[in-house]
């Protein structure tokens, strides 16, 4: 049942997009029905996957911009054969985030289905 190199290998199709934002990767990485979910600013926010695709896409990337990048798999769960949960920390520009990724096998690749993040850091500028 374990496929958690190709989990870890999706992630790592995850970190690279949260760096370099590049759009014609999308969806290589997230479900076209896929929800994230977090706190941001004391509210609650919900995007869906065009949502969250047109946000990422309105701001510079952190590669653009040269922030560090910073990123580790903290955790991978497979639960069941097409069903698995990740626990990523990465940093999108000064902000520093814990994301719980859940994953389906869809049509043979493994796409982020929900996203729920955390706001776990926000560096000073300039760092």
């Amino acid at each position: 049942m374990s496929d958690i190199r190709a989990i870890a290998s999706a992630i790592d199709g995850y970190f690279d997009l949260m760096y370099e934002v590049d759009d014609s990767r999308f969806r290589d990485v997230f479900a076209d029905a896929s929800i994230v979910h977090g706190i941001r600013d004391g509210k609650h926010t919900v995007r869906s996957a065009a949502e969250f695709r047109d946000f990422i896409r309105s701001r510079p990337s952190p590669a653009s911009m040269k922030s560090p990048r910073d990123e580790a798999i903290i955790s991978i769960d497979q639960t069941a054969p097409d069903l698995a949960i990740a626990k990523v920390r990465v940093r999108a520009g000064q902000t520093g985030f814990i994301d719980h990724l859940v994953f389906h096998r869809i049509d043979g690749r493994w796409l982020i289905t929900t996203k729920a993040f955390h706001v776990a850091q926000v560096f000073p500028a300039g760092s």
